[in-house]
């Protein structure tokens, strides 16, 4: 990087003044260039204007470490800790930062919920403080130092298997679903209809099952189309999340995919669920270890069926950042079929705010006149609409002793309090679309917002 780039960065940013990715641009262009006070108010932009806050915010606690502003950085580390983020690049500025100040129990005490996280975590930076400072012959210390030993030498004995994820029979098919027909017709033609038709798939050679990628704002229905899916054929649902798969022994979580895939493929006909994929299928350029990348490497064996078919197994992924998806999961006899779920359209939110509605006392609703007030909401967010609004009924109810009905009008005031969370993602999801879009992967989310 250079000044020039620099300039040419910067008078991008004067025409666009709000755009992430090119404040993104401009941001890392100063920090290789050592501007980093000016790199500090970029980041603050950034973090103003991105959904991807956290990630910002961590970067933000890189730059603070850099400025020597110690205090400032572990204050920000800690909100976003406590919030409930797990994140092994947050861990690890905590153990530097904790370094700096010399706080031997912090050290410990974040060094080691690092490691919960990432078994294989490795930096030597960490390494050679953990090395002078935990390498004594201090009697008083053998114990400190053996389990700070565990901890930078990486166990490679077996660890007890985690028990397989329970299977659940969903009690929902695909009329709980309000909307969604194109996806639904996609789903049918790779589990139900195969199943329904059996003899005619197996004449032109169609397989059950397959790989789908569900992708799109948080809170559109993406978990629920899933389970819906088992429903409708009666079959058993196996939803994974990253905890289901990650273990801090190394091998183990290759391990743990393989048995959960044979679990799916002895209980078929099945739906595998993997609720954001992302996070078991990073991009492998992004990663500094081995451990992720073998992570990736198992997940797209059992997705090939190398060793065992996959026949009868609809495989289903879930992810709102697909940017973040190594592309090899993409390909052909993986999950090809990548389905963009944008947020319910008026017809559907009629029909979700029907089924939502259901053999609810008391309404005196129309439908229709409330659909039209909540464009861009998300199934999530017609669910919250739905609870406000109730929730301020019974609120009156108690207040005056007389019960009435909810009305047309009680939604409508929920609908000033709830505003739609896609906005946001749409943000995020608008520049990649148009920047980033290689092979029109991302096409559909231009026509929904019209740039096409």
């Amino acid at each position: 990087m250079n000044e020039e780039k620099l300039t040419e960065i910067k008078g991008a940013l004067d025409l666009s003044p709000d755009n992430p990715l090119l404040l993104k641009m401009y941001f890392d262009a100063l920090k290789s260039l050592n501007k980093l006070d000016e790199a500090e108010k970029i980041i603050g932009q950034l973090i103003k204007l991105s959904p991807e806050k956290t990630q910002y915010q961590i970067e933000h606690a890189e730059l603070l470490y850099q400025l020597n502003k110690i205090s400032q950085g572990i204050l920000l580390l800690e909100h976003i800790l406590s919030s409930g983020h797990k994140s092994v690049r947050a861990y690890r500025q905590m153990v530097l930062f904790y370094i700096k100040e010399d706080d031997d129990r912090a050290i410990k005490k974040y060094y080691q919920q690092l490691l919960e996280l990432d078994r294989a975590f490795e930096d030597d930076e960490i390494n050679a403080y953990l090395e002078r400072n935990y390498t004594g012959d201090d009697e008083d210390d053998e114990e400190d130092d053996f389990e700070q030993d565990q901890r930078i030498t990486l166990s490679m004995g077996e660890a007890p298997m985690k028990p397989v994820i329970p299977m659940e029979k969903p009690d929902i098919s695909f009329k709980n679903v309000g909307g969604m027909n194109s996806v639904k017709e996609d789903i049918a033609m790779k589990i139900i209809n195969p199943l329904k038709h059996a003899d005619l798939f197996k004449q032109y050679g169609k397989k059950i099952g397959g790989g789908i990628l569900l992708y799109g704002p948080p809170g559109c229905g993406k978990t629920h189309i899933a389970r819906a899916t088992a429903g409708e054929i009666d079959s058993a649902f196996i939803p994974v999340g990253i905890s289901d798969v990650l273990d801090m022994y190394l091998g183990q979580s290759e391990k743990q995919l393989h048995q959960i895939f044979d679990y799916a493929r002895q209980n078929n006909p099945s739906v595998l669920f993997f609720d954001e994929v992302d996070a078991l299928g990073a991009n492998r350029n992004d990663m500094r270890g081995n451990a992720g990348r073998n992570i990736i490497n198992q997940f797209l064996q059992e997705l090939d069926g190398v060793d065992d078919t996959n026949d009868g197994i609809l495989i289903l992924g879930a992810t709102n950042a697909p940017w973040y998806l190594d592309n090899a999961f993409k390909r052909p006899g993986r999950f090809d079929q990548i389905i963009f779920i944008p947020p319910p359209d008026m017809i559907s939110r009629q029909e979700i705010l029907d089924i939502l509605l259901k053999d609810k006392p008391k309404m005196d609703v129309n439908i229709e006149k409330v659909s039209k007030v909540t464009a861009n909401y998300t199934g999530a967010d017609l669910k919250a609409l739905v609870d406000t609004a109730i929730e301020e009924k019974l609120k009156q109810i108690i207040k005056t002793g007389k019960e009435t009905s909810i009305t047309t009008k009680d939604f409508i005031s929920a609908a000033k309090k709830i505003k739609p969370s896609s906005t946001e993602w749409f943000e995020t999801a608008k520049n990649y679309a148009i920047y980033s879009n290689q092979g029109g992967q991302y096409d559909d989310i231009l026509e929904y917002l019209k740039l096409k």
